[in-house]
Order: C-alpha cells, then structure tokens, then sequence
C-alpha cells in the first residue's frame, strides 16, 4: 500500500509536468475524443420511452466504465509511463489556455471575440448579448468549476483507482458533459451519468474549494472570506458539487459571479473584470503548485 502511494504520487508529478509542458495531443487521437464517440454511439443505439432509456444510459455506461478501465489496467505499470498516460487525461494547460486566450481578448477590448472565445472553449449558454464584465464572470466561473473537474478530481481519481479509475472518472466526466441536460432528449438517457458524475465529484469539489482558500491567503489573503463564501452559498447552484469552486473563487475575488435566472455566488463589491481573470488565473497556479507540494511530501512521506 505504502509502495503503491509513492508510485502513484511520483506518476501524477510527472502527469503535471508534461501536462504543463506539452499540453493535450491531437483531437484526433485525444482519449477524451474517443470516449465521446463512444458516448455518442450509444445516443444513436438508443432505444425510446423513458424506461428504456433510463436503462440504456446505465448500460451503455457501465460498458464503456469496464472497457476503459480494462484497457488502461493493460498499460506498463512504470510511473514514467504511467505519467504520461494519466498527463493525457488532465487537462490543467488546456483550461488555463482556453481561459488566457478570453483573458487577452477583454485586454484588447475585444469583446465580440472574447464572447466567442468564451462559448467556443468554456460555457455551453449563449454568449452572444453578455457584457464584458459577465464574460469576465464566466470564464472565472469556468476556470474554478474546471480546476475541479480537470485537475483535482481527475488527480484523486488516479490515487484511489490507478489509470483504471482514472479513465473510470474521465468517461463519467464526458457523459455527463455529453448527456447531462434536463431535455426531452436526454432527461433519461444522461440520468445516470450524471448520478455517477456527481457522486465522483463530490469530494474534489469540496477539496477545490478549499485548495482555493488556500491559494488566495498565499495570492490575496482572502482565504478565509473564499471558504465562508463556498460554505454559505455552494448550494445555489442546481449541481450539487459545482456550487464549492465557483462561490469559494467569487469570495476569493470579493466579487459576485452570476448566471442570469440561475444563480448568484458571493455578495463582493468588485465588478468582474480583465484585472480580475488575471487574478483568478494566479489563484488557480497557486493552487496547481500548493497539488504539486502535497504530492511531493506524501510521496517522500511513504518512502
């Protein structure tokens, strides 16, 4: 067990590593890519009626949860290998990339581009007719709702279950982004995907948020206004775990984050803004650093 823990931790410092240098490969061969033509596969072999495909989105799950388990159980089980396959399923670079590239479209007052940036890469609502300072909003929204689930779920996720578990976590995290809408189309069909996707989740969100009052004491010194904001208003949000991240970032940032007719994270006085991302961007590197020195200590700890 002790062995196993120090293996672990030294194969997720090497993920972080060439995830941070190299970022994701291709789509064309990204694992993430293939496990949502899987997903989409099983949308078009659905059966209709609500039953039916209730069953079919607990099935069709379930099939690919056992194959991609199985298929990363066959990986070479040396931590540098190891590394650079987990690296594949993170996808840290991405997010802060995709966040930098709105980030430097409101610096270049650049709004219709930032709004597109913004709909392109982070948020699935309408973009169109958003003001810049709910732009800035929500790619901070995005930035701490990810951290979740790109960095620090999918780290937990190796810990706990090795690859398997890894790509166990990954393809529930790619149903549910797929299947979990409330809509006629997918009511039934992304239930259970988007059951397991929150019971996954549960944990790492809470430990985001809390990563991120730590990072912002170190960034901000408001670490402790970041946590009572997380733990006064993490359930506004109708996901159970998505709430933690973004109340604790809108805390940290003494500002307010909001979705028209959904929620309202944090009561700040600051207005969402370019200085702001960059700001939030810095909270969450901290964050990735603070991840990097746990592993480290746990590592030489069970050595």
């Amino acid at each position: 067990m002790i062995y196993r823990l120090r293996t672990r931790c030294l194969s997720l410092l090497v993920a972080l590593a060439v995830d941070t240098l190299l970022g994701d490969p291709p789509n064309s061969w990204h694992p993430v890519v293939l496990l949502g033509r899987w997903i989409g596969l099983g949308e078009r072999l659905a059966p209709q009626g609500a039953r039916g495909r209730l069953a079919w989105g607990a099935i069709w799950l379930g099939l690919g949860a056992g194959g991609a388990g199985a298929l990363a159980g066959l990986a070479p089980q040396h931590p540098l290998a190891q590394g650079a396959l987990a690296s594949i399923l993170l996808a840290y670079r991405g997010l802060d990339r995709a966040v930098g590239e709105v980030h430097a479209a409101l610096a270049c007052d650049d709004l219709a581009e930032a709004r597109r940036l913004l709909g392109w890469h982070l948020v699935s609502r309408p973009t169109s007719e958003l003001r810049a300072d709910e732009v800035a909003a929500a790619a901070i929204e995005s930035l701490a709702e990810n951290l979740s689930d790109s960095l620090v779920a999918p780290l937990l996720a190796y810990l706990a279950g090795g690859l398997p578990g890894l790509a166990v976590y990954r393809l529930s995290n790619t149903a549910d982004a797929m299947w979990g809408y409330h809509s006629e189309r997918y009511e039934y069909l992304g239930k259970p995907a988007a059951r397991l996707d929150d019971l996954l989740n549960l944990a790492p969100a809470r430990l985001t948020a809390a990563l991120i009052a730590l990072a912002a004491q170190l960034v901000n010194r408001r670490g402790a206004a970041a946590w009572a904001v997380a733990w006064r208003d993490h359930a506004r949000t109708a996901s159970p775990n998505a709430g933690w991240p973004m109340a604790a970032m809108a805390g940290a940032l003494d500002t307010a984050l909001e979705k028209r007719d959904h929620y309202r994270l944090g009561n700040g006085r600051q207005v969402a803004d370019v200085a702001m991302v960059g700001e939030a961007r810095a909270i969450a590197r901290i964050a990735m650093l603070i991840i990097s020195a746990v592993l480290v200590t746990a590592g030489a700890a069970s050595s």
